[in-house]
């Protein structure tokens, strides 16, 4: 059974001389759309990814990465990962699950 792994993500990046971060969120979520072995969701506060663990990592490289590849001069990145290795999950699943018991 392959290890899916529900990590959150946040990348802000400082000194950039704009409090807007829009931008910066829209070139993580490009990078995301150009991965094909995740899933993903934005939230207003960061991404969700879904996937193997070795592959979100290296994708969460990548959107380090971004905001100095556009000039940031300081990034802090927040990761949650939940790694769930006893039964298959995935984030929808975890939704229903407190759906049902609404």
């Amino acid at each position: 059974m392959i290890n899916l792994a529900i990590v959150e993500v946040s990348v802000v990046p400082l000194g950039t001389g704009d409090t807007s971060l829009s931008k910066y969120v829209a070139g993580c979520q490009k990078i995301l759309a150009e991965e094909k072995d995740i899933h993903y969701q934005l939230t207003p506060m960061g991404s969700i990814i879904e996937g193997e663990l070795d592959v979100i990592f290296d994708i969460i490289k990548k959107l380090h990465q971004l905001p100095f590849n556009n000039e940031a001069q300081r990034v802090y990145t927040n990761i949650k990962i939940d790694d769930r290795r006893d039964k298959k999950a995935t984030m929808y699943q975890k939704l229903e699950s407190v759906a049902s018991k609404l």
